[in-house]
């Protein structure tokens, strides 16, 4: 009776021993290649939670004051993701390895995760920073967000150019809207040389409340002709106008949505969601914008009238057909009279499973 009572407990203390939480991260070592000197890179380590207890990141150190750090807070659960992320100021030339300690529940020690690159003044291999290759010219992205725009906000965006060709470039937009207008700092880029084009937004002229999305055109020589190449989404959310602070007393409608992230299997048949909007308030919820951010995307809503407590479902579909068409991230944009947060975004990811 003895014997089973001590084998009893040593399976219990080794069942407890290995339920654990496992810090388990993509990559230890990531290594940036040529980082441009001066311009803070940004580094991501994704992470697993292994283990079967939830997992908690304690504190995140870097090796010395030329990196910022921030991490995924709260508890991880078991097969949950993470990420740490590190950002480098690139202020000094040449070569460079730096480490991050990080402390979990996990255990005792830390777990060491490194960055290492080199620092210069000019790129040798553009693909990295200008993935936009337009020929003659690269562009850092073609695709610019203003997100959360209040009436009356003057904001900026900025977009990196590099000229490729061995004579001077001379960067300009075509087909600004009229609440747009773009600075080229410098005018004129040197060969082999990098630029900035600042977009600059006048949220007054924006046309309407929500979804404002516009294509604008890089024009890579004199002459040239807008087209997919040089296409250049741009995409502002207007905020509706504030309201006053509801009185103590006074019933108010509030919004919530079962998820705002949303994946769907590339290998699947049918791409089909389903997002569940509930009125957590006292008062109707009142859905006054629905809209896509991308053409891939097809949204319906079951009711746009939501009583108190409770829920209407929003149906989100992707026309396979249609995807890679099109620039624009694909999400949906609800705007709401819900008083403390009238805007919702719900984002939508395309994976594609093993199976």
């Amino acid at each position: 009776m003895i014997r089973k009572c001590l084998s009893l407990c040593m399976l219990m203390h080794c069942a407890a021993m290995a339920a654990q939480p496992r810090f388990v991260p993509d990559a230890d070592i990531i290594k940036t290649g040529e980082v441009r000197f001066q311009q803070p890179h940004t580094v991501v380590f994704g992470f697993t939670n292994r283990g079967d207890k939830p997992l908690h990141i304690k504190k995140v150190h870097p090796s010395c004051g030329c990196t910022k750090v921030s991490h995924t807070p709260g508890n991880i659960p078991a097969g949950g993701r993470g990420e740490i992320v590190v950002v480098y100021d690139a202020a000094i030339l040449g070569t460079f390895s730096k480490y991050v300690e990080v402390y979990t529940n996990a255990g005792k020690d830390p777990e060491f995760l490194s960055l290492q690159g080199r620092v210069v003044t000019e790129l040798s291999d553009y693909t990295k920073d200008f993935p936009i290759d337009l020929g003659n010219v690269r562009m850092s992205t073609n695709l610019v967000e203003f997100e959360y725009v209040k009436l009356g906000e003057v904001l900026s965006a900025e977009l990196q150019v590099v000229n490729t060709e061995r004579t001077p470039y001379r960067p300009m937009l075509m087909h600004l809207p009229p609440y747009m207008r773009a600075e080229y700092l410098p005018e004129n880029i040197p060969a082999g040389k990098s630029g900035v084009i600042r977009l600059i937004l006048d949220s007054k002229g924006l046309p309407s409340m929500g979804l404002n999305q516009t294509s604008i055109y890089l024009a890579r020589y004199m002459g040239d002709k807008v087209g997919d190449g040089n296409e250049i989404v741009v995409s502002s959310v207007l905020l509706p106008p504030v309201k006053e602070p509801a009185q103590a007393g006074i019933a108010v409608p509030k919004a919530r949505l079962s998820t705002e992230e949303v994946q769907m299997d590339l290998s699947s048949r049918k791409m089909t969601a389903e997002v569940i909007l509930t009125n957590d308030g006292k008062a109707p919820l009142m859905v006054h914008t629905l809209q896509v951010f991308n053409p891939v995307v097809e949204v319906s809503l079951s009711n746009r009238k939501v009583s108190p407590g409770n829920s209407v479902k929003m149906k989100i579909k992707l026309n396979k057909k249609m995807i890679g068409r099109f620039k624009a991230r694909p999400r949906v944009l609800l705007v709401t009279d819900d008083p403390d947060a009238p805007v919702r975004i719900v984002n939508i990811t395309v994976v594609k499973s093993n199976s």
